[in-house]
């Protein structure tokens, strides 16, 4: 649904983003300080609650960007090279959702992300802590996913920082990315303006709870009785 605003020239107020994905996405911000935090203290325990935490929000986006809502479907803002490269030419352009470039950035963050969560079920810090799988290899193979685990955290920092610079570039242009994220609604030009479906928030309340319940049940439990 679309709300004209007269206050913005040739633009009107369009409901872009659902509260999943907003919610999503700052309980990941919040997550990866709690992790980056938790790591750097050494509460190891409180750690992998936050991985697991952060596990179960990677895998309802994932399951989301196939059934959720328009903007928040991989469909619907991964796009060829060649889009991508007519995008960079117009950088002016206003997008509904994410832009050609930013779904690069999604789905490149999300990778990095699941190689982080992946690779912290095998690692050790060699004292009190070990991943849940850390038995199923040998202490090569964990001493090798355990240095990629602590490198690949250089890398989240430096895709975050690009984030954040692209997220103060566009903000410079006029296109607010945070307030959108907040609100859910963006200003966008007329030509691009469209009807959106959004999915049943309730349809994301369930999953999430579902996939919530494996990860206390199997993950989170068993390390909440040591701490």
């Amino acid at each position: 649904m679309s709300i004209q605003d007269p206050s913005v020239n040739n633009k009107i107020k369009l409901k872009v983003w659902d509260l999943p994905t907003r919610v999503f996405h700052w309980s990941m911000v919040a997550l990866l300080g709690a992790l980056w935090w938790s790591a750097e203290v050494g509460e190891m325990q409180w750690h992998q609650v936050f991985a697991y935490s952060l596990m179960v929000l990677i895998l309802f986006r994932l399951v989301w960007g196939f059934i959720g809502s328009d903007t928040s479907r991989f469909s619907h803002f991964v796009k060829s090279p060649q889009h991508v490269l007519h995008y960079v030419k117009q950088p002016n352009r206003t997008s509904v959702g994410h832009n050609p470039l930013g779904g690069y950035m999604v789905v490149t963050m999300i990778l990095v992300l699941l190689v982080q969560l992946t690779s912290g079920l095998f690692a050790t810090d060699e004292v009190f802590t070990e991943g849940p799988l850390y038995s199923l290899v040998s202490s090569d193979v964990s001493s090798l996913l355990t240095w990629l685990h602590k490198m690949n955290f250089n890398l989240l920092l430096v895709l975050a920082g690009m984030h954040i610079l692209a997220v103060i570039v566009h903000g410079i242009k006029g296109d607010k990315l945070v307030g959108a994220m907040i609100t859910g609604y963006k200003h966008v030009t007329l030509d691009i303006a469209t009807e959106l479906r959004f999915k049943s928030n309730l349809i994301a309340l369930v999953l999430v709870c579902f996939l919530a319940g494996l990860a206390v049940n199997y993950l989170i439990l068993p390390l909440t009785a040591m701490l």
